[in-house]
């Protein structure tokens, strides 16, 4: 497991829940990527409602326009970490907004992995 306490940076990325690459929903390639690229974390967060740059509002309320609601990917690690994944979200992202913040990270554990335990993966953590 990645160690992660202190300043750090938080990337959010909005996208539309429709958008795909290479035939694969858009969020789910941005987390698979950061994954590959070691990164502490990914989330992705699904939006009720909202409108971006086409300033055209999705709704969960509306059926007619329920089928393409926001989606945030939410990414957290060391500035060095998060600005070498940029380059990857340039590839990926042609519509969308990409944000980053200073953060700081109070706590960062795993779910039941004590110090030096073994996780599923064959992982220790630190």
């Amino acid at each position: 497991m990645t160690r992660l306490t202190g300043r750090a940076l938080r990337l959010t990325v909005f996208v539309g829940e429709n958008d795909t690459w290479h035939h694969k929903p858009l969020y789910s390639e941005i987390v698979h990527r950061a994954h590959v690229a070691g990164l502490a974390g990914a989330s992705v967060f699904r939006g009720v409602e909202g409108f971006g740059a086409s300033s055209l509002i999705h709704t969960s309320r509306l059926l007619s326009l329920s089928e393409d609601l926001p989606v945030a990917v939410v990414i957290v690690d060391t500035e060095p970490r998060v600005r070498a994944f940029l380059p990857q979200l340039d590839e990926l992202v042609s519509e969308g907004l990409v944000t980053l913040d200073d953060c700081e990270v109070i706590r960062y554990s795993g779910r039941g992995n004590a110090p030096g335990e073994t996780d599923t993966k064959g992982k220790r953590s630190l």
